[in-house]
């Protein structure tokens, strides 16, 4: 893939998620609440994305800021999570993330990623999607979908998402930052799988060197 062809392949992509579901954080994402975008993407790592709507719907009717999240039991946030991957371990984070925010945030989550990694269990992907989301400023969210077909079109060359992250940063055009995740995840999900792809459906084919893909659809 050429890099001038990154225009017509985001103005493609936006004109095929239309057709799909959006990502449940990104559905959580038009409350506008930093809080409720940090936890339900704690939940949402390596969890199906019906899971993690449910699991955050039941734990915000419980409790839907961290005043109220820190009056629940570990164990009642995990139940009610439940059953999204890592549950119990998620449940801890989430307390304890809770408890920091009112200890030495006043309640409201911070706007920069230094200071959101250094919660428990978040790193750069949810970092970043709190950050683009919750607060509409500069930032790349990069899951496995993203490092995933960007590694594909041959855009980039790498071989993790935080590396794929500073790549983009250098050459990806400001104005795709934000929205790309959205983009990136809803097209995974739907074509660009990560078992046998749906190249024979893909319109972005034409621009894809098709790097490490052995067997397609």
């Amino acid at each position: 893939m050429k890099n001038d062809d990154i225009h017509k392949v985001v103005e493609i992509l936006e004109e095929e998620v239309k057709r799909w579901k959006v990502p449940s954080v990104t559905q959580i994402s038009v409350t506008g609440d930093p809080y409720r975008i940090l936890i339900s993407t704690v939940i949402s790592l390596r969890t199906k994305d019906e899971v993690t709507s449910e699991a955050s719907k039941r734990l915000f009717q419980a409790a839907s800021n961290p005043y109220n999240m820190i009056k629940l039991t570990a164990k009642e946030i995990a139940d009610l999570i439940y059953p999204a991957g890592f549950y119990r371990i998620k449940a801890e984070n989430i307390k304890k993330i809770s408890k920091i925010l009112v200890d030495r945030y006043r309640g409201k989550v911070p706007d920069s990623i230094d200071e959101l990694l250094k919660l428990p269990g978040v790193g750069r992907k949810t970092a970043n999607l709190v950050v683009t989301l919750g607060f509409g400023k500069p930032g790349i969210c990069v899951d496995t979908h993203v490092h995933r077909i960007f590694n594909r079109l041959g855009y980039v060359n790498t071989k993790t998402p935080d590396k794929t992250e500073l790549e983009l940063r250098s050459k990806l055009p400001p104005e795709y930052w934000i929205r790309i995740n959205d983009l990136m995840v809803t097209y995974g999900q739907n074509i660009c799988t990560p078992v046998s792809p749906h190249c024979s459906k893909c319109r972005l084919a034409k621009f894809c060197d098709r790097v490490g893909v052995e067997k397609h659809r």
